[in-house]
């Protein structure tokens, strides 16, 4: 069993994007980070947008990311308490990583308490003002229907049609968003006020947003984006008694 007791979060590493070799680098990178904090994890959280594509067919999987997923299996093994976010990115994720390692999924929110800080933990996609859109879109791409039609597609058609697709995000296109400019303009943080109004939390935790931000909210609050792994490398890591935003090198 781990003998840790640091919760470690980060989000956004998509891997496969924008193509094999940088994903590989990336790979490797994120299993030398995985390494690192095992001598004192007790929990991971990976947010969401994992991979820049996700679907689990009933006997197939995408190929690929197998020494990720190998440390993820021996961190499971050793006791270490593993939990995965739906991204907007891989939102088709179902029951494989829960059979083969263990691993939670979580599809929206998830609200913990760890000594005595309360969390809200969410991907962040769909949430806050605007973007009706996406948003009606992800409601269409979350349904059985869509994903029992996805599943009658061959996983070479299939699967080939949605790494196109997925080259042409800001992951694959390797652009950073803009950066922070006021409060007021984060559509995370204005929903985190807005939720903060009838419910407390001490952290508000996020990715989705592909920048590293620690902002103070009201009533003593925080709210935290993990950032991504594409430029900046950043996860966080709560030690029992605060949050802090940290950056892999």
């Amino acid at each position: 069993m781990s003998a840790g007791h640091k919760i470690y979060f980060a989000s956004d590493f998509h891997l496969g994007a924008p193509g094999y070799a940088q994903s590989r680098e990336r790979e490797d990178r994120i299993v030398r980070w995985l390494d690192m904090i095992k001598t004192d994890a007790a929990e991971i959280y990976l947010m969401g947008d994992i991979f820049d594509f996700w679907f689990e067919y009933e006997t197939v999987v995408p190929k690929g990311f197998i020494r990720f997923q190998g440390k993820l299996a021996e961190l499971s093994d050793e006791g270490i308490k593993i939990t995965f976010f739906k991204g907007n990115h891989d939102m088709w994720m179902f029951g494989y990583f829960t059979r083969e390692m263990g691993i939670t999924i979580v599809p929206d929110e998830l609200i913990i308490e760890r000594n005595n800080k309360r969390f809200y933990l969410h991907h962040g996609d769909g949430l806050g003002p605007g973007d009706a859109k996406y948003k009606l879109l992800k409601k269409i791409f979350r349904s059985r229907f869509c994903q029992w039609l996805f599943a009658r597609i061959h996983p070479n058609l299939g699967i080939g049609i949605a790494l196109k697709w997925s080259q042409s995000s800001r992951a694959a296109g390797g652009k950073r968003t803009t950066e922070f400019k006021s409060k007021e303009q984060e559509w995370l943080v204005v929903y985190c006020e807005q939720l903060l109004q009838t419910e407390y939390f001490d952290y508000m935790i996020f990715g989705h947003r592909h920048l590293p931000l620690d902002i103070p909210l009201s009533r003593g609050s925080r709210y935290i984006n993990l950032g991504e792994w594409l430029s900046y490398n950043s996860y966080a890591v709560f030690d029992g008694e605060t949050v802090e935003l940290k950056y892999f090198s």
